[in-house]
């Protein structure tokens, strides 16, 4: 990094509002998290979290797909498949995100980004959707087993100084650093 790019992180830091990437600035949308962590903890007395959201949606899929096994399941017992704050909060985000998107100018069009068109070919569409499919799945299993998500324990978990969560997270950046440096080691 040079002088200038040095500068540009410390205005970056000093006036988030003039972030220099095309992005939205990563310190306002930290400082926003932290907002939203405080009002869902205020109104809800709950941590914000996604992976409760896809074990409700997976118990209403369940209830019209096998309804009896699903009825049978302890698990939905004491949570019952339905549309709670947690699902909401996941269509909210994938709204956000796309706003966040087309208001950031990063709507590119492309499947496929570059880094991965380098790695794997132009053409690889198949190969992204299997990935992605396949790593959706072991987030899942790893959110359940580990009591909550990136969501909970990166931002509400840590919020509370919870130490399990602070282990989560360190655990959560080095497989996917592990798993990065084995996708895309030359």
């Amino acid at each position: 990094m040079n002088f200038n790019d040095h500068y540009s992180v410390l205005l970056a830091v000093v006036d988030p509002l003039q972030y220099a990437g095309p992005a939205w600035s990563p310190y306002l949308v930290g400082a926003l998290i932290g907002v939203l962590s405080m009002f869902t903890f205020y109104f809800s007395n709950k941590p914000l979290g996604a992976s409760t959201a896809y074990a409700r949606l997976a118990g209403m899929l369940g209830k019209l797909v096998a309804p009896s096994h699903t009825k049978s399941l302890k698990y939905f017992h004491d949570n019952p498949p339905k549309i709670g704050w947690e699902v909401m909060l996941v269509g909210g985000v994938v709204i956000g995100a796309l706003i966040a998107a087309w208001s950031g100018g990063e709507i590119t069009g492309r499947l496929l980004p570059a880094m991965w068109q380098e790695r794997f070919g132009a053409h690889s569409n198949l190969l992204r959707a299997i990935v992605a499919f396949v790593g959706g799945g072991f987030m899942a299993f790893g959110a359940r087993m580990a009591g909550g998500c990136t969501s909970g324990h990166g931002i509400s978990g840590t919020l509370q100084l919870a130490v399990g969560s602070w282990i989560a997270v360190i655990c959560i950046f080095i497989g996917g650093t592990i798993v990065a440096m084995l996708m895309f080691a030359v």
